[in-house]
């Protein structure tokens, strides 16, 4: 691919605040859209599940293939966005969102939903990775945080309408669920024609290859580690031949990818960035975030509709108080931090308030209030918003301009692993609970084979009344598997050294070091 020329608009020394919101609109909607296809199929996955005969560990691998998928194209996004024009990665990254929707939106059973979501997933990795790059190349650290703030928003407000919105498609009977996905489509179609008339992002011709061997080993690696998280503890034994050799074929895979990265000319993720005791420790606890969040909450919807008996469109509006709690927390905190220049104290109550919001989760049941597990929900949503963005912050701001991409990919990259791992690993945990708990309470015959996700509107009162609890019990526990991980994430931001906040734009510092040299 050759590289374009740069227009006159993109050779200004700094672009005002009306020129930055105009740039930044197509990539909040492809943000908004992306954000919106996770959150709009959340209220959407029990009954899915139950239309097309899954199982428990299906409902986990449909949100874990997505993630999978983000998680391994990220850092190629990233590499890639280094060498051609990010405007024309973006929108790719869009069509092939819109693709996968399609092929989700008239999926006839789970095998073709599982290869949607993978199309979806490599989509949302280059707007995951690239929304980031690009406002970190156009925007100063220092100014970062009110732009953050309006990302923010962006993200509370897809949070917000898409469990709504998919709680509203399912229970509409001439719609369904199907409308979960296809819904996306329009949405991304005018970001791809927003981008198009307000990115404007010079170009550096750069002729170098991709590390594919990298990324193959990597992409290996983890899959690896992911299925056997997943099928662990269900399909054979914790402490088995099985678990044996699936780890320690993942493990060396990834060893090996280390050795290739260490070889390679423009590696997928750069082994020069672990240098930097910020960025490593931001990794760290990215991880960990990704990890506990993503594992602990993405199966809370499935607690709001089978274990409290509540409609899609209830669990999605029940949803709210997380969501709020984020936006506010983010929004505050990138506007104080833009105003002042301190970000570290936000890293350490956020981690700090998001592990108390996972303890207090995992003391939940069939019978917890509604009001109770909302001020739970706040609390989480709180903690994380302090924390997820300003890691990202703390990281661009500690490396030289030619390892933005770089380092922001590969926390980007490491953050949807833990994600990954989280939503895989916990989902097997809640995998093993339910259908040990469905063997107690039901005998051998009900739960010797792997325990399916129950249409509640065919049980009898007694076996529901059993089921629910069944449910409250297993997500609280996952929970309290998740507290631990989240309160590690405590002890990395403490040993962050904090760095006064850069005031000049991605782009500027690359000159500035180039003169320098």
């Amino acid at each position: 691919m050759t590289a374009v020329e740069p227009e006159p608009a993109e050779t200004a020394e700094r672009m005002s605040h009306k020129e930055v919101v105009q740039a930044l609109s197509g990539l909040m909607l492809g943000m908004f859209v992306s954000i919106l296809a996770s959150t709009v199929v959340a209220n959407a996955l029990p009954r899915i599940i139950a239309d097309l005969n899954g199982s428990q560990s299906v409902y986990t691998w449909i949100v874990t293939t997505e993630l999978l998928a983000m998680t391994a194209t990220v850092p190629l996004w990233g590499k890639m966005a280094d060498l051609y024009s990010k405007k024309l990665l973006i929108q790719l990254s869009l069509g092939l969102f819109v693709v996968g929707s399609l092929v989700a939106g008239f999926a006839p059973n789970v095998e073709v939903l599982l290869v949607s979501r993978i199309i979806q997933g490599v989509g949302a990795g280059g707007m995951t990775a690239l929304a980031l790059i690009v406002m970190a190349a156009m925007i100063p650290p220092r100014e970062l945080g009110r732009y953050s703030g309006m990302f923010g928003a962006v993200f509370g407000v897809a949070t917000i309408a898409g469990p709504l919105i998919g709680g509203v498609l399912v229970d509409t009977s001439w719609l369904g669920w199907r409308w979960c996905f296809l819904i996306g489509v329009p949405f991304s179609l005018i970001a791809i024609a927003l981008l198009q008339r307000t990115l404007h992002l010079p170009v550096t011709r750069r002729e170098v290859s991709i590390d594919w061997l990298g990324a193959l080993l990597i992409t290996a690696g983890v899959s690896t580690l992911l299925v056997w998280s997943t099928l662990a503890g269900q399909h054979f034994a914790w402490a088995s031949w099985q678990t044996t050799a699936m780890v320690s074929a993942g493990v060396v895979v990834l060893a090996l990818a280390v050795w290739a990265e260490s070889k390679a000319t423009e590696p997928i993720i750069p082994l020069g960035i672990f240098r930097h005791r910020t960025v490593t420790l931001a990794i760290v606890a990215s991880v960990l975030v990704g990890v506990a969040m993503f594992g602990g909450t993405v199966f809370l919807s499935q607690y709001f509709q089978i274990s409290l008996g509540k409609s899609p469109t209830v669990a999605g509006l029940m949803g709210l108080p997380m969501v709020f709690g984020l936006l506010i927390s983010s929004t505050v905190a990138g506007a104080l931090i833009t105003r002042f220049g301190k970000w570290k104290g936000f890293l350490v109550a956020g981690s700090i308030v998001m592990t108390v919001g996972m303890l207090l989760l995992s003391t939940i049941g069939a019978d917890t209030g509604v009001p109770v597990i909302s001020v739970y929900m706040a609390i989480l949503g709180i903690g994380v918003g302090l924390l997820m963005q300003n890691l990202v912050l703390a990281a661009q701001n500690d490396v030289p301009a030619t390892e933005l991409g770089a380092t922001t990919s590969a926390l980007t990259f490491f953050r949807s692993m833990g994600g990954s791992i989280g939503v895989s690993a916990l989902g097997a945990v809640l995998t093993n609970r339910v259908t040990t708990l469905f063997t107690e309470k039901f005998g051998a015959a009900a739960g010797g084979g792997e325990a399916k996700v129950p249409d509640l509107e065919t049980l009898p009162p007694e076996v529901l009344t059993v089921i629910k609890e069944i449910y409250g019990t297993a997500t609280a526990d996952l929970f309290l598997v998740g507290a631990p991980i989240a309160f590690l994430a405590v002890i990395a931001v403490l040993f962050i050294r904090e760095k006064p906040l850069s005031t000049l734009s991605g782009d500027e510092r690359l000159k500035q070091e180039s003169a320098l040299h």
